[in-house]
């Protein structure tokens, strides 16, 4: 007779249910998840705090917020025992456009908002999750919208390991990824921490066009191309960073570009972060005269509403200035790792 869970081991029952939740996930179209502990994060919360001293959160002074609940999760979800990170793999295997007149997109807003895709897969994993305990869970699920520390529990629970460029890489696999985590008072079994695999490289950071990643792992948002035409909201672009931003009218994807552990991306299997029409082939000149009625419409449910309609004509202003006098700093990124 097979001995009722009651009568089991509970660390025997936490070791199957970890496993069934990791296959679970799998299953949902997850690349990777991994569980860690819920508990105070000491050493990443004072690099935290030395970062944000130092000012380079530029004007997200939102960053500054819910400092406590940023570096404990027990601070978010009540009674909370295990973090679990997952990813989902957003990469595309298309060239950007190399003519001089098509303005370069983050690859991660090519497609429909992450938060959306994402979370609902993630909101899935929660409800089975509730379903296998056989009573109400308490847990949250998070997608780059609350004060969570996603690369640093993805790093804990084992998927992988924060880049020189600040970025999570993971081998076999590299950094064309959104990170995700379930907060739960379920007790699972933690996975070990992923280990560093950057070595002395340093491509990331010879690459960067206006210098950004100050040091190994630390990158100032002052210079970066993604808060420039993202977060900033600026009527300007600072002109010496602008004339070093290439092509680039929302975000930056050199650092990842260039790093060779992205010469083993693979293609995303999920079909809304894939190019929608007008993303990748829009022209400097349609992105200068687009109506703010029609950017609101064209973008529905992009990432690319982030920085706004006024935000894109200041960017691709800048681009095309860069076009008039000779800049190519940022652009040419589409080179063999």
């Amino acid at each position: 007779l097979n001995p009722q869970p009651s009568t089991l081991n509970p660390h025997v029952v936490s070791s199957r249910l970890t496993r069934k939740l990791k296959r679970r996930a799998n299953e949902l179209g997850f690349e990777a998840c991994g569980v860690s502990r819920a508990q105070q994060l000491d050493e990443e919360a004072r690099r935290l705090e030395t970062w944000l001293n130092r000012g380079m959160h530029a004007d997200m002074r939102w960053m500054e917020n819910h400092f406590d609940k940023r570096t404990d999760p027990r601070l978010l979800v009540d009674g909370a025992r295990s973090v679990v990170s997952v990813i989902d793999n957003y990469y595309q295997p298309i060239e950007r456009d190399p003519s001089g007149d098509v303005a370069d997109v983050s690859r991660y807003a090519w497609g429909d908002d992450y938060h959306r895709v994402f979370k609902k897969k993630l909101l899935s994993l929660l409800s089975w999750l509730n379903e296998e305990v056989g009573a109400e869970v308490n847990g949250r699920a998070f997608v780059d919208s609350a004060p969570v520390m996603d690369k640093a529990w993805a790093q804990r629970s084992g998927v992988g390991w924060i880049g020189k460029n600040a970025n999570l890489l993971r081998k076999g696999m590299g950094s064309w990824f959104f990170i995700g985590e379930l907060i739960v008072d379920v007790e699972l079994i933690p996975d070990s921490a992923a280990v560093d695999h950057c070595g002395s490289c340093t491509r990331c950071i010879d690459a960067c066009p206006t210098d950004a990643i100050v040091e190994p792992y630390v990158v100032d948002a002052n210079r970066c191309i993604s808060y420039l035409t993202i977060e900033n909201r600026g009527d300007k672009i600072d002109p010496e960073l602008a004339a070093k931003s290439g092509k680039w009218v929302f975000g930056c994807d050199v650092c990842q570009d260039v790093c060779p552990w992205n010469s083993f991306r693979k293609p995303t299997q999920e079909r809304r972060y894939y190019p929608r029409r007008g993303t990748t082939d829009r022209t400097l000149q349609n992105w200068i005269g687009i109506s703010e009625a029609e950017f609101l419409d064209a973008f529905a449910g992009s990432p690319i509403r982030r920085a706004g309609h006024a935000g894109m004509i200041r960017n691709a202003r800048a681009v095309l200035r860069n076009a008039e006098h000779g800049a190519t700093s940022g652009g040419d990124t589409d080179k063999p790792v």
